[in-house]
């Protein structure tokens, strides 16, 4: 038996990607998901597909930029399982653009979702691991993180703010055994590409990213830092293609 059966697990961003990779790969384990997103018709087909597996699925229509619909999320979970064991805050998008273009609203969205999204889903689920001393949060960054590339300049400063907001966290909760994950991914063959709004740019960026591995290879990756022994976290990982230089 996996030490992932019957665990309490909330992911964002779970209509597609690496989240629905993610939903599919730990409820193999057993685990009971509450996948939240946007776009309900997905979430829905995503639930049946799990449910029929004989899986405990809910979903709840979330915008992780909310607040409000973050902490709905977190009581949501609470209600139907009694428990959060981990939150996957993998939520996020990239409209890539040169600083020059000045797309105001784009920056907006990623600090948005990307940097707020992740700050809303660890305050939502964090007095309920504290008062039990014991959770995860795992927290979705990217190799734009580490280093900054070709009109990455605010994508690449979302990630880099989920990095240090994980590490503080981990410092922070450390003595309450609340155990902390980045997961750095690579190029990855998802729809984070389909948001970047300059056509040529967009052009340039897909055709770098066919060495793009597929989401399953970062749920992957998820699992195993869940699986791990309640005294190991492995705190951090870069997954990216073989092949892959930067």
């Amino acid at each position: 038996m996996s030490d992932i059966q019957d665990k309490v697990i909330i992911i964002t961003g779970a209509s597609s990607g690496i989240g629905a990779a993610t939903a599919r790969e730990l409820a193999a384990k057993g685990a009971k998901l509450i996948l939240a997103a946007r776009r309900e018709s997905r979430l829905r087909e995503l639930q049946a597909e799990l449910s029929g597996t004989g899986r405990e699925v809910k979903y709840k229509v979330t915008d992780v930029a909310s607040f409000e619909q973050m902490e709905a999320l977190a009581a949501y979970a609470l209600n139907e399982f009694g428990t959060i064991d981990v939150i996957v805050n993998n939520a996020g998008i990239m409209p890539l653009s040169p600083l020059h273009q000045t797309k105001i609203s784009e920056w907006n969205s990623m600090i948005d979702v990307n940097i707020k999204g992740v700050l809303y889903g660890i305050a939502a689920v964090l007095p309920h691991m504290k008062a039990k001393r014991a959770g995860h949060i795992i927290n979705v960054s990217s190799i734009a993180g580490h280093l900054v590339f070709e009109a990455s300049a605010v994508y690449s400063g979302t990630k880099f703010a989920v990095r240090a907001i994980t590490e503080g966290l981990r410092m922070e909760e450390a003595a309450n055994n609340i155990r902390t994950t980045i997961i750095s991914p690579g190029t990855i063959t998802t729809e984070l590409l389909d948001s970047i709004s300059d056509p040529d740019l967009k052009t340039s960026i897909v055709e770098v990213s066919k060495i793009g591995i597929e989401p399953a290879s970062i749920a992957r990756a998820i699992t195993f830092a869940i699986e791990q022994p309640a005294d190991v976290a492995i705190n951090e990982m870069i997954v990216r293609p073989t092949i892959q230089k930067l």
